[in-house]
């Protein structure tokens, strides 16, 4: 039963949408709305099966909520998953019978880019609901999130490397790029400019070429890339990539990333931090584009704005780390309690307020 599931969090909200004539398979989950309504991005992956689709929803959903948190933003916690290869299943038809199940919420959840969906497939989305996000054009569009999240995730490595390694420089610090997508591409660049020594896999040939050519980056096997021998190792991909099979053979002192969901349970973080790792907590240091989307759906889109909003996640980053090593706890574990402690808050504020 759903709510018997490790994953399941005491969601608000748990919707199977399915439309045969398009192919449509998608599940969205509403994890919280103390803080306002449900955003986060959607996903286009081909799951092994139903199962493993509804596991990764539910703690995407559980991670966003988490985010908006600490983030500080007005949004709750929602995300999205419709089961496909974006590189051969998407239509217009599908992307419309999504934007119609995403309609039928009544705006409690809001859709925006994630892996496997672009910009233009959010515009699409949007000729048959309102409520989406992320958008090229229209009051207050605030476009891709993905230059921002890459941006968050910059100087979250930064702040890491400061914390761990001592140093304010990237230059020649060895760090692995595990999934070279939007997010990754992006940040591939400013660590490069930054003169960072780069270790790239991703699943797509192409793509790991063009780092190579541009970046001179060494490739890797994308199952491999986790125990390449450098100081950093960021994920950019998908979730889970530390767990008790890759942990051992991780040889790098700091876990910094884009991917969501990088632990494959909350267990592993005391092991992370036992194995001497630094860990960013992933929805901490990848909150960046959340926060474009935020200013959008706000209408308060100011672009300066948004960038020295997204400069406060090594702060956050910082004060976790600091409260990490006075209390011999793991930094993921320190970001959660964070986490809910502010929509434990929130949701006594509203009560209070509707009593």
């Amino acid at each position: 039963m759903l709510f018997d599931l490790p994953d399941f969090d005491n969601h608000e909200l748990v919707l199977f949408g399915r439309d045969a004539a398009s192919g449509l398979s998608a599940i969205i989950a509403v994890h919280s709305t103390a803080l306002g309504a449900a955003c986060g991005g959607c996903r286009m992956w081909p799951y092994a099966n139903d199962a493993e689709a509804l596991t990764d929803v539910l703690r995407l959903s559980r991670g966003m909520s988490y985010k908006n948190a600490m983030a500080g933003l007005p949004l709750g916690g929602g995300k999205s998953v419709i089961i496909g290869d974006s590189r051969k299943d998407k239509s217009d038809a599908l992307f419309h019978a999504f934007g119609r199940v995403i309609e039928s919420l009544g705006g409690r959840y809001i859709a925006a880019e994630d892996v496997g969906i672009s910009v233009a497939d959010v515009m699409t989305m949007g000729k048959t609901t309102r409520h989406v996000a992320g958008l090229a054009n229209g009051h207050a569009a605030s476009g891709d999130p993905s230059p921002f999240t890459a941006y968050g995730v910059y100087l979250g490595i930064k702040a890491a490397v400061q914390h761990k390694l001592g140093t304010d420089s990237l230059k020649g610090v060895r760090i692995a790029v595990q999934g070279l997508g939007n997010v990754g591409s992006n940040l591939l660049r400013r660590l490069a400019d930054d003169g960072a020594v780069l270790t790239v896999a991703d699943i797509h040939a192409d793509a790991v070429q063009r780092a190579v050519d541009q970046y001179g980056a060494t490739a890797v096997a994308a199952d491999r890339i986790h125990a390449a021998d450098v100081d950093v190792y960021t994920p950019c991909a998908l979730g889970a990539v530390l767990n008790n099979v890759s942990l051992p053979e991780v040889k790098a002192k700091i876990v910094a990333g884009g991917a969501n969901n990088q632990l494959a349970t909350a267990s592993i973080g005391e092991d992370v931090r036992a194995a001497g790792i630094l860990y960013a907590p992933d929805y901490v240091i990848n909150g960046g584009g959340i926060i474009n989307v935020s200013a959008e759906i706000t209408n308060t889109y100011d672009r300066d704005s948004v960038l020295r909003q997204v400069e406060r996640i090594p702060v956050t980053l910082a004060e976790i780390f600091r409260r990490a090593d006075r209390e011999a706890r793991p930094t993921s574990e320190i970001a959660d309690q964070m986490a809910r402690e502010i929509l434990s808050a929130a949701k006594t504020e509203a009560k209070v307020a509707a009593a």
